[in-house]
């Protein structure tokens, strides 16, 4: 593990906003946090942005506010500023072509002037051929002279690395280790698009060298241009960081990489692998944290709970495993419970009152709070307190009839039942929790059935539903008032019931 003691790291995590956050997005920026909180470093926040077709409008702002409710809070940034700005792609254009014309001086790239009809007959031919499509090469072969002229009289251009053709590449990913690919099997990457703006392979690298980046870490999407981006620093005489390439996330069925395309099927199912879906579907941060953590990472084969704080103590970049990790919704579930039942009463009655009031229900934080013991051992996401708690502010419930029956007891019996319990209630004089158990279950043995009947039929008369929180408890929240309320509803629905 890196220490506290070591060199502080600085890391980057730089998304394109071209879409909603995802799962995979989520989990980069956390071992980023993680890694520069651990090691007092800092984490940088940079927008690559370059590809301004991608551009996807508010998704820069849904990037940020993603990040925010995952607790992971960025110490530079383009809202932040810091000393190695901007933090937008879009607006380092010269830089980039500084070094990218440094690049042509240096003979390690050239102007390619191909037009894009001539590349796409290239590419048909190619694969006439079965051959792998990639440049020829014709552009590289002008004269340094001839092709400055050209670029100087104004004719349209891009800027391609000149890889070179023999020997190979060794590069080493933390995860992986060495990794060694032969030159002549890479192609001649464009660099720098012809309205001038450069692509990742060149930004990033010259971004993570201007913004001193110790550790990238990314998705391993970038594995087969990985070598690419290591020649790009040593033909500019750039230091290398610490290159980590994560595992891939597969579908809930281990088969296949899970995509973004699968999430409207998902939804169906109360599942999303985008942040924000996850937050309105109820899910808390520090669950989704604490999954997505334990997604290519492992502290040892047993502990499962961690928080946020816990993770910053623990992460090492060791353990990190590089096998695609299946995508398991049932674990996140699991973990979301955990971490709903570790918060105060005080905290889930704040978490889930804007879903209350989602759903139409006037709610208060006095009566959330004496609500929250009662269903937080129930909840597996924070919408679930709306189905199972909503009866606390509703006027009136309206349960079905035949609900109001109890169990191998006819309606004549469950209307005895419940206007008994109603002259009991009505004549209490704590109408606390500990106060009615006692009477109640005599009035069930004076009845002739089990207190499990009784307090069926009360259920479903004072909730309107047939699984509820704890049922005194709940009317004593509730009061006397409604609960003698509820039950002359339903004393006349089950006459209604034995006389039709």
């Amino acid at each position: 593990m890196i220490s506290k003691t070591d060199q502080p790291a600085r890391v980057r995590f730089a998304p394109s906003p071209t879409g909603h956050t995802h799962l995979g997005s989520g989990r980069t920026a956390l071992y980023d946090y993680l890694l520069a909180r651990q090691t007092g470093g800092q984490f940088i926040l940079r927008i690559e942005d370059s590809d301004q077709k991608r551009y996807v409008e508010g998704a820069e702002q849904e990037l940020m506010d993603s990040l925010r409710w995952l607790g992971l809070e960025w110490d530079e940034g383009p809202d932040k500023g810091g000393p190695y700005g901007p933090y937008r792609q879009s607006e380092r254009k010269e830089i980039y072509q500084q070094y990218a014309w440094e690049l042509v001086e240096r003979g390690s790239a050239y102007p390619c002037f191909c037009s894009a009809d001539r590349l796409a007959e290239l590419r048909q031919e190619q694969q006439s051929r079965r051959e792998t499509g990639r440049y020829d090469g014709r552009c590289r072969r002008i004269p340094p002279a001839e092709a400055a002229a050209r670029v100087a009289d104004g004719e349209p251009h891009v800027i391609r690395f000149k890889m070179p053709h023999e020997g190979s590449i060794t590069v080493n990913d933390y995860v992986r280790g060495e990794i060694t690919v032969e030159n002549a099997n890479l192609d001649d990457y464009i660099l720098v698009r012809s309205d001038g703006l450069a692509l990742y392979h060149l930004a990033a690298m010259v971004d993570d060298h201007l913004m001193k980046i110790s550790h990238v870490i990314r998705g391993s999407e970038w594995l087969p241009t990985f070598p690419l981006h290591v020649h790009i620093l040593r033909a500019l005489g750039l230091q290398e960081p610490v290159f980590v390439h994560l595992s891939v996330f597969l579908k809930p069925s281990g088969k296949g990489k899970m995509s973004k395309r699968e999430t409207a099927a998902l939804m169906q199912d109360g599942y999303s692998i985008f942040i924000k879906d996850l937050k309105e579907l109820g899910y808390t941060p520090e669950g989704v944290l604490n999954w997505i953590a334990l997604m290519g990472w492992s502290y040892d084969d047993h502990t499962e709970f961690f928080t946020l704080a816990d993770l910053v103590d623990k992460f090492s970049l060791e353990r990190l495993n590089p096998a695609p990790a299946a995508i398991n919704f049932t674990k996140l579930d699991h973990f979301n419970g955990l971490h709903i039942r570790s918060l105060s009463d005080e905290e889930i009655a704040r978490r889930v009152q804007p879903f209350f009031e989602i759903a139409g229900y006037a709610t208060s934080q006095d009566k959330l709070l004496r609500i929250a013991p009662l269903i937080r051992e129930r909840m597996v996401t924070l919408d679930d307190a709306v189905p199972m708690a909503g009866f606390f502010f509703k006027d009136q419930v309206m349960p079905a009839a035949q609900e109001l029956v109890g169990k191998n007891m006819t309606p004549a019996e469950s209307l005895r039942a419940v206007q008994r319990t109603y002259h009991l209630l009505a004549g209490l004089r704590d109408f606390s929790h500990e106060s009615a158990e006692g009477p109640l279950r005599e009035l069930a043995d004076e009845l002739g059935i089990k207190a499990g009947q009784l307090f069926g039929i009360l259920r479903v008369a004072v909730t309107g539903q047939i699984v509820s929180p704890p049922l005194l408890e709940s009317m004593a929240i509730l009061g006397r008032d409604v609960v003698l309320d509820r039950l002359q509803v339903a004393a006349r629905m089950l006459e209604d019931n034995i006389e039709s």
